[in-house]
């Protein structure tokens, strides 16, 4: 896809994302400057065979938008408030969950905080459901993230990941939002990820949130080089920008 029809595409939607991406680990420490980048599906990219792919895709999930100004989370159906949780988020961006568990009025979703894997329960008439197609696996072994739709593998990305010290954690995620930095070393586009740091508490004065982000340094793509964030070649961020809704899952292993 060219820039000049993925601007097209981006403009076309209401979502728009404008935030610094300073808390994403792993990226550049300097704070990018904000820049709009709405988000919106675009075609599925061409398939390939690589021979790191995974075996086994992920499954495909259903993922939450809050619909009012605020979500209160909490620990059980009818149980106690926990947490509410502003909408839009911080960055701009809606504030959405990836489904877990649907009981009756009530949904167990993934939670994009500290711990790891948190979860908690909201209200179904709180929230959009939308239905989700693509969802990635990275491998941190192989340096590699490959993008399914419908469970099928569609393509596999080269990228870099944590090093030895600053790993990319191991685990199921999903995507939190959309950036679009505008300074050196993010690359043109960033995922935000459910993730944080296993290491790293803060980060570029946020919270040491993972991000799968682009980059100024091709030579350091293949390689376990970052502080924790999934790096892919900028052709390769540009594409996913304009294909991956937000909630798309992600497992890291």
């Amino acid at each position: 896809m060219t820039p000049t029809a993925l601007a097209s595409r981006l403009a076309a939607t209401a979502a728009a994302i404008a935030v610094a991406a300073a808390a994403l680990t792993g990226c550049a420490p300097s704070a990018p400057k904000p820049s709009a980048a709405p988000h919106t599906a675009a075609a599925t990219p061409t398939a390939s065979s690589p021979s790191a792919a995974p075996t086994a895709a992920p499954s495909v999930g259903t993922s939450a938008t809050a619909t009012g100004a605020s979500v209160d989370v909490y620990a059980q159906p009818d149980g106690a408030v926990v947490s509410t949780l502003a909408n839009p988020i911080p960055s701009g961006a809606p504030l959405t969950f990836l489904v877990d568990t649907a009981s009756g009025p009530w949904l167990k979703v993934g939670l994009a905080q500290r711990p790891n894997g948190s979860t908690g329960w909201v209200k179904a008439d709180s929230v959009v459901l939308h239905s989700l197609s693509y969802s990635l696996t990275a491998s941190t072994v192989a340096n590699t993230l490959s993008l399914y739709r419908d469970g099928a593998l569609v393509k596999t990305y080269s990228a870099a990941t944590g090093t030895g010290d600053t790993p990319t954690p191991h685990g199921s995620f999903y995507v939190t939002e959309l950036l679009a930095p505008t300074n050196e070393g993010y690359g043109p586009y960033a995922f935000g990820l459910s993730a944080f740091s296993d290491v790293l508490n803060s980060f570029g004065g946020g919270p040491g949130q993972i991000g799968l982000h682009g980059t100024d340094d091709a030579a350091s793509i293949g390689r376990a080089v970052s502080h924790g964030c999934i790096r892919l070649a900028n052709a390769d961020i540009t594409e996913l920008a304009g294909i991956l809704p937000l909630g798309t899952p992600i497992t890291i292993e």
